[in-house]
This record gives structure tokens, sequence and C-alpha cells, in this order.
């Protein structure tokens, strides 16, 4: 297992691993290699131990440690045509604490597709109506926030899938139709190999997760209040 005082960082060896199982993604080999399996799991629990120390500094994360935000390595297969028992990449998330404090922040591993990602998969239906009825009044707010520099830098754009025709309730000409039109609202920043490697890719990751909290914060607020402002 990994010592303790390893540092969190990302090493060649989980990344190597990686492309072994892709190689060999069934359970005879993976029983056979599971030693290694657990000592490369241990280190990707250190990094995201240091992960959740550096979001603790500026937010309040609900999530009791590292090794509690890693996701499983095995499949759910039940209702998937690719029935391979193993992922191959590294991932795994953050809740934030209290009703008041919304959206989610998520790190995935894997040679050749690494990013950060934070924001809302899957909104609930209520959670979508209220968003889309707070666009609907006014984007002001969000458009100063996903046209700021720091917001462009880093991630680009908003991503997420979107109605190809207009929500309920909201003509096809509406001034903020292309803000209405989403269904997602996605934070996401890729990161080369080369820097995923790197001793400063765990400051580079909590930079982005830093860079989520502008639009994290006008989506908590839209969601624990009213069109006039008033707590629900």
């Amino acid at each position: 297992m990994a010592k303790l005082h390893s540092k969190p960082q990302i090493h060649s060896s989980s990344l190597n691993f990686l492309d072994q199982l892709k190689e060999n993604n069934n359970r005879e080999w993976f029983n056979e290699h599971k030693e290694e399996f657990l000592k490369e799991q241990a280190l990707i629990e250190v990094f995201a131990d240091g992960l959740l120390q550096d979001l603790n500094v500026d937010d309040v994360i609900e999530t009791p440690s590292g090794r509690k935000s890693v996701y499983r390595i095995y499949r759910d297969t039940r209702f998937s045509k690719d029935k391979t028992p193993f992922k191959t990449h590294w991932s795994g998330s953050f809740r934030r604490a209290t009703k008041y404090r919304r959206g989610g922040y998520y790190f995935h591993i894997e040679k050749g597709n690494s990013f950060i990602a934070g924001g809302f998969w899957g909104p609930s239906a209520q959670d979508l109506k209220q968003i889309r009825e707070h666009i609907g009044f006014d984007a002001t707010p969000l458009r100063e926030i996903i046209q700021s520099g720091s917001f462009i830098s880093t991630f680009e754009t908003l991503k997420g899938e979107q109605l190809k025709t207009s929500p309920k309730g909201f003509n096809a000409d509406h001034e903020n139709i292309d803000l209405l039109r989403y269904k997602q609202f996605l934070l996401i920043r890729r990161f080369s190999d080369e820097e995923v490697l790197n001793e400063r890719f765990l400051a580079q990751a909590t930079l982005t997760f830093k860079n989520m909290r502008p639009f994290f914060d006008y989506m908590s607020e839209i969601l624990t209040t009213d069109i006039n402002g008033i707590e629900i």
C-alpha cells in the first residue's frame, strides 16, 4: 500500500496500470494484479485527500475523505452492451455541504483524456425549472460570469446537453434562448498527460475548482430563492 507521506500527485505508474487494464480487461488478470491495483488506488486516494484539503480552504465539502470521494473501479454492466468489468480511468467527486451550496466537483484521470469538471450533471425537474425562470427573468448575472476572463481562460464556455427546441413556457425568439436550452450546466477543463503528471497538477486542479465558485454561488442563490430574492 502507499505510504501515508506520499505526495498528493498523479504518478506515471497509475496511468501505466490503466494502460495494462485496457489491454487485459477481465477478472482473471485483475485478480492476479490486485496488489498493484490497491497500491495505485491508494496513490489516487492520497491525491484526492490533497484536493479535499485544498477545497475546504475556500468551501465546505460534505465528502469526509479522499478515499470516500474515489469511485469504484468496477463497472455496472447490467444495462450496458459493453460487458468489460472494469473502468479504465480513475475518478472521484466531492459534494458541497448543505442545501445552500449547490454544484459538485469531479476529477477524471485517464491517459489522453484527463479533465477537471463541475456543475450540474442531472438537475431535477424542479431545479431546472427554477434555473430557467431566473435566466428568463434576467440572465445578466450569469452572462457576466461566463463571459469573465477567468471563466473563459479556464473553461472556454459553458458546456452540457441542450434542447434542440425551446423549453416549455419560453418562445424560440426569447433573448436568452441560448442559455434557456441547457439541460445540463457543466464546467470542464482538460489537461494533457504531461500536465497531469506534473507536481503542480494538484495546484492547477484546485485553481480550476476555485474558478467554478462564482458560477456555483450564482446557482446556489437562484436555487434557494424565488424571483424576488426571497428564501424558499
